[in-house]
């Protein structure tokens, strides 16, 4: 069975997170852990997922908020293989919301290379747009789930473990 790589976002997903009970709960869910959660740089943050990737063979990538767009910039620029990526509630760097702690995620990239991917979207996100998700899913050729109005896609949307989410990436592991 592959590897599940979890990519988080800024200040990391926290408990009640899906992320993370994916993690307590699952066999080979890793979390890619950065260095500083709280002042993310785009380089930094790249190599590190380089790394993991590297390591891990090839992955499936489950990546959220911030963590979303340091996939699509490796993505932008790494010939490693993953098997897939969910990319769930991909924020606008451009959006008045975005944390001004993170640096370098402003221009976001497109890849040539064909590549499996899934971005998960909600139509009240705080930190998106059904304009900007729109542009991503064209973008990287991406399938497009839209959720409904369920926020930011975190532990405050109340989707708990969010079945419908893994149910996505059991798809990729076989």
């Amino acid at each position: 069975m592959r590897p599940v790589l979890l990519v988080p976002g800024i200040f990391n997903s926290g408990p009640g997170h899906w992320q993370t009970l994916w993690e307590e709960r699952l066999p080979g869910v890793h979390r890619v852990q950065q260095r500083d959660w709280e002042h993310p740089v785009c380089g930094e943050w790249v190599d590190t997922l380089d790394a993991a990737i590297a390591k891990a063979g090839e992955p499936v990538l489950v990546a959220h908020s911030l963590g979303c767009l340091v996939v699509a910039h490796w993505a932008a620029q790494s010939d490693r293989v993953v098997h897939g990526m969910l990319l769930v509630a991909v924020p606008d760097p451009t959006g008045r919301s975005f944390p001004r702690e993170a640096i370098g995620f402003a221009a976001v990239p497109s890849w040539l290379r064909e590549r499996h991917v899934t971005v998960v979207s909600s139509s009240d996100d705080p930190y998106s747009s059904a304009a900007f998700v729109n542009r991503c899913v064209a973008l990287w050729g991406a399938e497009h789930v839209q959720l409904g109005a369920v926020g930011h896609i975190n532990a405050e949307s109340g989707l708990g473990a969010w079945p419908q989410g893994w149910a996505m990436v059991e798809t990729w592991r076989e």
